[in-house]
């Protein structure tokens, strides 16, 4: 009957509940780890595989690089979605772990530039795409799985553990790069010959794969699925009738705009802007001791994934996942201001005592947005902003007659740019290094610290920020999978669902550093950068309570 748990009366069932979850969060976890890996090593990546490029363009590039593997993950929704749709969901799950493991050590293997030139950066973007096209079509397939062998009732609790599985793959992601990168030492971690400690965690996906790909074997197909099937009642045209069928459609805008961009716009903010990005870059902290504290957070959110799942089979689903999206509006903002007062207090006082300010023609400033690598900013404005973005330094803005050379203010001490357009690429790096060496003088003159201190970095208090931030994002992502499932038709449910979420999560989400990197660089301001996910987060919360169907107790099977 519709609505009521099957499992008991079909012959199809082989696959206990349990064996089910362990699996379907088990081969997550470490597909997770494969993604994460590459965000956790971004600043690393940039280091070995852009550099030709500046630090700040280089990291630009990597953090580029890192949303671009999210941006193909649509593109595997729709590949994965409809094999999953058509033939099963077994077999999508063994294709989609097989490529996406397979990338991942093939990342350990690449030549660096050092080593092999531009051809290095164009396979570090194939083994990228590889990537996001996999993850893709991985976690429809998990979450229909797991939901069409749970109880109506428990379901939010089942599917939450593959919610859940993505915190295990970070802390084991962060624990192997932590461990590499002590055991090694920074040198030898970051060193761009073929001994590099870097390439261990990528590496180390083979074994990964293996206990993968072992697990995916021991499951059956889905019981829902098979009666479509024997009923010969799946899917013809999967596309068709999910995209070009109104009902449908609708549906799917309605996931992506009530759900899916918060989703990916806080979820990642929290856990990889923050750390990667705001600490790491911004405010001094110590990549090590960054990683540390970002790997007790996610240790201690991964039960918060569950808990927040399990509330909504008791309340209902669209109220937890907007209580999660309120909390994230409110609390970043004053968040990352203290989080800035607690990882480097001398930076912030600096800053208040010797404010810097950037004296440019806005005609000669870009966006210095560039997702490629390939983009040249070599203005004096540009040269300006962006090394002192690569410094951490908030700045303000003054406009200088048209034309003007670009100057920066610190103080009462005006260090000039460089005028760079005209230049060669040794010339220009030559004077890039000229202004950098001056602006240091200058900075350090006023008191800024070239680091955070670690006798004044509050851990407790950096943890407890970063906690509120996690409970927002669990709150949301926990009952989502639960809710995209009991949202769509089971026909098109792969095809359907998957989409808004890798568009949410890899498009919205995936782009969080990169965009929000720019805008702090374009601004000044390295607070600006939170406006990125607030826009976000505010158009689901104003949306889900009007748009979204409560979908608590739906029959899945129809």
């Amino acid at each position: 009957m519709a609505g009521q748990d099957t499992s008991a009366d079909t012959p199809h069932v082989v696959t206990p509940l349990l064996t089910v979850i362990v699996a379907s969060a088990l081969s997550t976890t470490f597909e997770w780890y494969d993604f994460f890996v590459f965000g956790t090593l971004a600043p690393v990546i940039a280091k070995n595989f852009f550099t030709a490029l500046d630090p700040t363009a280089g990291l630009l590039a990597a953090l580029g690089l890192f949303g671009a593997g999210f941006f193909f993950r649509p593109l595997g929704a729709l590949i994965f979605g409809r094999v999953g749709d058509q033939v099963g969901r077994k077999g999508a799950f063994l294709i989609t772990v097989t490529m996406m493991g397979a990338a991942t050590v093939g990342i350990g293997l690449l030549p660096t530039y050092a080593q092999a030139g531009p051809i290095a950066p164009i396979l570090l973007i194939l083994m990228r795409i590889i990537q996001g096209t996999a993850l893709g079509g991985q976690y429809g397939g998990a979450a229909i799985y797991v939901a069409e062998h749970a109880r109506p009732n428990h379901r939010g609790l089942a599917t939450s553990f593959v919610q859940a599985a993505a915190a295990p793959g970070l802390v084991i992601a962060l624990t192997v790069v932590f461990l590499t990168r002590t055991a090694m030492g920074e040198p030898g971690f970051t060193a761009s010959g073929w001994m590099a400690g870097w390439r261990i965690p990528f590496l180390l996906s083979a074994g990964l794969l293996a206990i993968s790909i072992w697990m995916r074997m021991k499951l059956t197909e889905s019981p829902s699925f098979v009666a479509l099937k024997e009923a010969d009642n799946h899917a013809k045209a999967p596309y068709a009738e999910a995209f070009g069928n109104w009902p449908n459609l609708k549906l799917v805008l309605i996931a992506l705009v009530t759900m899916m961009s918060a989703q990916g716009a806080i979820w990642y903010t929290v856990f990889f802007y923050t750390e990667q990005v705001f600490l790491e870059r911004f405010m001094k902290v110590d990549p090590v001791t960054g990683t540390g504290l970002l790997m007790a957070v996610t240790a201690a959110s991964a039960p918060l994934y569950v808990l927040f799942a399990w509330i909504s089979d008791r309340v209902g689903r669209k109220w937890v996942m907007w209580f999660g999206m309120c909390l994230a509006l409110a609390a970043f903002f004053p968040g990352f201001h203290g989080l800035a007062r607690m990882a480097n207090p001398a930076l912030e006082a600096a800053q208040t005592r010797t404010p810097v300010v950037v004296v440019a023609d806005p005609a000669r400033c870009s966006l210095q947005f560039d997702i490629t690598g390939k983009g040249k900013f070599a203005t004096s404005c540009d040269i300006a902003k962006s090394l002192l973005a690569n410094a951490g330094v908030s700045y303000a803005n003054q406009t200088a007659p048209a034309g003007a050379l670009a100057v920066i203010r610190v103080g009462g001490v005006v260090v000039p740019s460089v005028e760079g357009g005209g230049l060669s690429a040794p010339a220009l790096k030559a004077a890039n290094t000229q202004v950098k060496g001056a602006l240091a003088h200058a900075l350090s003159s006023a008191g800024y610290p070239a680091s955070a201190d670690p006798a004044r970095i509050n851990l407790p208090g950096l943890f407890g920020v970063m906690m509120i931030f996690a409970v927002a994002a669990t709150a949301l992502f926990g009952p989502i999978a639960t809710t995209l499932v009991e949202l769509f038709p089971m026909r098109i449910r792969y095809t359907a669902m998957s989409l808004p979420y890798h568009v949410g999560t890899g498009w919205v989400g995936g782009f969080v550093p990169v965009t929000a990197f720019a805008i702090v660089t374009a601004t000044g301001n390295i607070y600006a950068g939170l406006w990125y996910p607030i826009v976000f987060a505010a158009i689901s919360a104003i949306t889900l309570p009007f748009l979204l169907p409560e979908t608590r107790g739906r029959a899945i099977d129809v």
